[in-house]
């Protein structure tokens, strides 16, 4: 038979405590205050740094990109715009008029007041300049327009005539005057005939083309402002 030995404590058995933690002195106390500050203080530092160069780093990039696109920072006047335009469309009209025989002064007022200097939507993003209609739907695009019509201004739904370019626009619109509608050949006949651009602004309202009742006049003041006559042939 096995005899196990037990061992029991007495009361006045030593036990075993835990050496408690020594707590920092205030010297101890003062230095990790002072490193909590002075690591805050770099942090600050380092963040202010990134932020600088930051500035840095996206007003180079500004300066470059301007130096590389002078063009895009220049801020037009409405006049300069108007010129620009102008002298845009101004080689079409004078190509297509020497073909089609429409004075090119014509033209170009058209197409300003057709288009609003070319910032319509029809203008911007079908390339139509004057509003030119087309029963072909897979060559045009449903818009609304304003028209004249007995004797106020109405707004409706019309089928607009899409462009690739500007230059198709105007060379179309040239032989729209030459060619006339399908119903009638000779519908812009006095416009061809003009001698001058008042004739053949008066022309356009006599044979039909337009329905609002001052378009001769707002073409004619058009083409006298900016002196659009200088493209007619001498």
């Amino acid at each position: 038979m096995v005899t196990v030995k037990r061992k029991y404590h007495t009361k006045g058995a030593k036990q075993r405590h835990r050496t408690p933690a020594k707590r920092p002195t205030r010297h101890h106390q003062k230095l990790l205050r002072r490193f909590h500050h002075l690591n805050g203080q770099l942090v600050l530092w380092l963040a202010l740094i990134v932020v600088l160069g930051l500035i840095f780093w996206t007003g180079n990039l500004i300066r470059s990109w301007q130096l590389s696109h002078p063009a895009a920072i220049q801020v037009q006047t409405p006049a300069q715009q108007h010129q620009k335009f102008i002298k845009k469309i101004a080689p079409a009209a004078i190509d297509a008029g020497q073909t089609y025989n429409v004075l090119p002064s014509i033209t170009i007022a058209q197409a300003i007041l057709e288009s609003d200097w070319g910032t319509s939507q029809l203008a911007q993003r079908y390339h139509n300049l004057f509003g030119v209609k087309s029963d072909d739907p897979t060559q045009s695009q449903v818009l609304q327009t304003q028209e004249y019509q007995n004797g106020q201004w109405m707004t409706v739904s019309a089928r607009f005539k899409t462009y690739l370019s500007w230059e198709d626009s105007i060379r179309d619109h040239n032989l729209l005057l030459a060619q006339g509608t399908s119903w009638n050949a000779h519908q812009y006949q006095h416009v061809l005939a003009a001698n001058n651009y008042q004739q053949a602004a008066q022309a356009l309202q006599q044979d039909g083309y337009a329905t609002d009742p001052g378009y001769t006049r707002k073409l004619i003041d058009l083409i006298e402002k900016y002196q659009l006559n200088q493209y007619d042939p001498k």
